[in-house]
């Protein structure tokens, strides 16, 4: 019997594609879930699945992996889209889409499939990974070709299967949520219209900066080779790093963004996002880099991250020019090393410290005090230099 592997998450929409796929292609279906730190019941997936006729499924712990090969090169190269996105959704599909072939090759199947819609990003990076790591295996998007329209056409699918439908905490069908240890991001529904505000029931992992703690709360991350290693003093796995971190500032009411941003396909989208450990390691991140990299190093970076924020969006994470760009974000990362302490407060974090045995910052050149360690001719001559670039095109 053909067989076909779904990235399956055990909820309404890949249960309702899982039915689907036996119906329209009569193929033994593999239901295969990443473990990257969503919210997530394991037996849940299993007991869906299992009711659903499925004799093959696989749960994987990616969650280390994840952090390290993922989210901290990403991290290192400060990726912001569009200014504001930390690219949570973004960087979690090459993973997921790179296992999903592996597991086809492995058990010969001859087709992947993926619950993305047909106007969203995900679909595109999903089958990006597939190309690049399958290109003799069949993508099937059901979204692209089943006859199911709507939401409402989908309810009414599961009805007819007796497949389990979710509900919201107001009792309607969810909105639609993406997460995993990085972020989690909600759209749909209301946030559809941009005029309205986000209800606060939909924030999975921070409270309001107003409900937060009326008192500062104090965070040391240490860094070695440009990777946060340690909290507070302890040395901890990149899972475990990021999920403290999400703790703490998550009930500080750190890390929440609002966005309309303009997808991949060409037309705009509005969600909200949490990401409330990627929040805090973003901005310890550039403080550590501001006392251990030179100027050219660091403005050559800042350079990049857009482009390099651009290919993570849309789907090009094992593209030529993202690995390239890698080499240049990482050519100096040995030298980021010391400990940032932070200060968090209702949504707010501030660089309290900067601590390194790096060189590149020099308190004799910076001091206000009278010394001998700059010349103050060739600063004239610098100066006079730059004066006649101004009328120059």
């Amino acid at each position: 019997m053909k067989k076909i592997v779904l990235a399956y998450s055990g909820g309404l929409d890949t249960s309702i594609i899982l039915k689907w796929l036996q119906e329209k292609y009569k193929a033994e279906i593999i239901a295969y879930t990443s473990d990257i730190g969503q919210v997530i019941d394991k037996q849940k997936i299993i007991r869906n699945a299992k009711r659903l006729g499925v004799k093959k499924i696989i749960i994987e712990d990616l969650k280390n992996v994840f952090v390290k090969d993922y989210v901290f090169p990403m991290l290192r190269a400060h990726a912001l889209y569009e200014g504001s996105y930390l690219l949570g959704t973004s960087i979690a599909r090459p993973l997921i889409a790179k296992r999903q072939i592996e597991i086809a090759k492995k058990y010969g199947a001859y087709a992947v499939s993926h619950g993305s819609t047909g106007k969203g990003n995900d679909q595109v990076r999903f089958e990006l990974g597939y190309a690049f790591f399958g290109k003799k295996i069949k993508v099937i998007a059901p979204w692209r070709e089943w006859d199911l329209a709507s939401r409402t056409d989908l309810i009414k699918y599961a009805k007819k299967n007796n497949i389990p439908i979710p509900k919201d905490k107001k009792g309607a069908p969810p909105f639609s949520v993406d997460d995993n240890i990085f972020h989690t991001s909600t759209e749909g529904k209301a946030l559809e219209n941009p005029k309205n505000s986000a209800p606060e029931f939909i924030f999975q992992r921070t409270v309001s900066p107003e409900k937060a703690p009326n008192k500062k709360t104090i965070i040391k991350i240490g860094f070695k080779n440009s990777e946060p290693i340690s909290v507070n003093g302890k040395k901890l796995s990149p899972a475990k790093l990021l999920e403290k971190l999400n703790q703490i500032a998550g009930k500080n009411g750190v890390g929440r963004v609002d966005l309309v941003e303009n997808r991949f396909i060409g037309i705009k989208s509005r969600g909200v996002y949490e990401t409330p450990g990627g929040t805090i390691l973003y901005d310890a991140h550039r403080a550590i880099e501001s006392v251990t990299l030179d100027k050219e190093t660091m403005h050559k970076k800042e350079r990049v991250m857009h482009a390099y924020a651009e290919l993570v969006y849309n789907g090009y994470w094992f593209s030529k020019k993202r690995i390239n760009l890698q080499k240049i974000i990482d050519k100096n990362k040995n030298k980021v090393n010391g400990i940032i302490l932070l200060k968090i407060y209702k949504g707010n974090i501030t660089i309290m410290s900067r601590r390194t045995s790096s060189n590149a910052y020099s308190m004799k050149q910076v001091s206000f005090e009278e010394n001998k360690t700059f010349n103050k001719i060739k600063i004239e001559k610098f100066i006079k230099f730059h004066s006649k670039q101004l009328n120059k095109s």
